[in-house]
């Protein structure tokens, strides 16, 4: 009989590695330890094996090394694959993810497990006038979905002065440019600030960053180096970024964030530990949301942190922006001097999430979050009218499709994470199953050929 290596499992140095996402219990189990004598018969495969060799093979058969009959076909195609029985997720979009004997998904079965894994950073949805700043509150604002409809929750639920910052990226789509002017018209509360950075400096950026990840897409995290200042000197008390819940929870999936992430935020005795030691060295006590926005600026300013890397929860997404980032050095003294000074003044913007599932009384559905802020703000659609995932980039195509074709050919462990998302959304109903699969075909990047999309990308590193 002959033995292969089962589909999206690969050899690395002396480890096997699985590229996929696997039924639980074995989700996050995607790596096996060799000894010699098995990476040695491993790299044989696919052949007949002795007794001997399936002796030493013992641990490995029937899960990583099959019968080459048993190997699992990896669909090339969207209409080639399985697809889960309660949520859009699929083996095409996301190769190598199994099936439970129902026929669900890896994300359906941890429906239970994760229902209260709300977001890494401190969750508030009701926020105190501040009687410090002019501003009650910072918002990420990109024009697109889910940054509007927060807009308008702050600023005509909520009655608070918001603050809207805005990155003006080259690759804006149109509909997200009148959704920001209508915004301007519609809430008086809110005023607006945005920034560009300079074409020269934006190419090396963007330059290093393509080589990285094949993509360009540096969102939020440039937009936090551009901002932090601002924020700083304005005294803004919070601050928040525009994501659904959907985004929130693929972190947790893609082994980016572990579910004592989702709850270290509201633990006190690491506060407590915190500032024990902020205190010793004469810096002031760190308040709710304070320790995620020294540690989110820190590794902007200064890079990835190594113990993060080690415990294997590593962020390739922002690791590769803040190594592109270096392209630039300058770009970054501001953010280093509004962390030095916030940092012993106190005076520290605090990070933190809005519950969008809690804030629209329990399920954040697009549908009606659309038909609530085009009445509400004049927001635009994009072109495909019934896209509701990352309605604000002209080249969002791209990033999911450099994410894919990485991830089907085993370049990256990083899932893509649209694919996530529509999972997920279509999960937790944000989107029904059938409306997310109408998405999916019609306005995403998941194609093994190239897209258009990429040529207006690449057209802007090389004018």
């Amino acid at each position: 009989m002959t033995y292969d290596l089962q589909s999206r499992w690969k050899t690395e140095g002396n480890l096997l590695r699985y590229y996929g996402l696997r039924n639980r219990p074995e989700l996050f189990k995607n790596s096996v330890r060799l000894t010699q004598k098995q990476k040695s018969i491993i790299y044989r495969l696919p052949c007949a094996l002795t007794d001997a060799e399936l002796r030493t093979l013992k641990n490995l058969i029937g899960v990583q090394v099959v019968p080459a009959e048993q190997k699992k076909v990896v669909p090339a195609s969207l209409a080639e694959a399985r697809f889960c029985k309660t949520c859009a997720a699929n083996d095409f979009m996301i190769p190598g993810i199994e099936f439970d004997a129902e026929g669900k998904c890896p994300i359906c079965q941890s429906v239970e497990r994760t229902q209260k894994l709300r977001s890494v950073v401190p969750v508030m949805n009701a926020f105190p006038v501040s009687k410090k700043s002019r501003f009650d509150i910072a918002v990420f604002y990109t024009g697109g979905k889910d940054s509007t409809y927060l807009l308008y929750y702050l600023s005509k639920v909520q009655g608070l002065r918001v603050l809207a910052l805005t990155w003006e990226i080259p690759y804006m789509s149109d509909s997200a440019r009148q959704s920001i002017e209508n915004a301007k018209e519609k809430l008086s509360s809110v005023e607006f600030i945005s920034r560009r950075v300079s074409n020269d400096d934006l190419r090396k950026i963007y330059g290093k960053l393509y080589a990285l990840s094949e993509n360009t897409c540096a969102c939020p995290s440039l937009a936090y180096v551009l901002f932090y200042p601002e924020l700083v000197a304005n005294r803004v008390p919070y601050f928040v970024a525009g994501n659904e819940p959907a985004q929130l929870l693929g972190l947790y999936f893609n082994h980016m964030a572990p579910e004592m992430a989702y709850t270290i935020s509201q633990s006190k005795a690491l506060d407590a530990v915190v500032n024990v030691g902020r205190v010793l060295t004469l810096h002031p006590p760190l308040k709710k949301g304070q320790f995620h926005t020294l540690a989110t600026m820190k590794q902007l300013a200064y890079g990835d942190n190594i113990f993060k890397n080690l415990a294997g929860y590593a962020n390739p997404l922002v690791s590769n922006v803040c190594e592109a980032i270096k392209e630039v050095p300058h770009i970054l003294e501001p953010l280093k001097r509004a962390i030095r000074a916030s940092s012993w003044s106190g005076n520290i913007p605090a990070f933190i999430q809005v519950d969008f599932d809690q804030i629209c009384g329990g399920v954040y559905e697009w549908k009606k979050i659309k038909e609530t802020i085009v009445r509400e703000c004049g927001w635009v659609a994009p072109e495909e009218t019934d896209k509701g995932l990352h309605t604000s980039c002209k080249i969002e195509k791209c990033k999911e499709h450099s994410q894919f074709v990485r991830f089907y050919h085993m370049r990256s462990t990083m899932i893509p994470f649209s694919a996530l998302e529509m999972a997920i959304a279509s999960r937790n109903k944000n989107i029904s199953r059938e409306e997310a699969m109408a998405e999916i075909n019609a306005s995403l990047g998941f194609s093994l050929e190239e897209i258009p999309e990429c040529a207006v990308m690449r057209g802007y590193l090389k004018p």
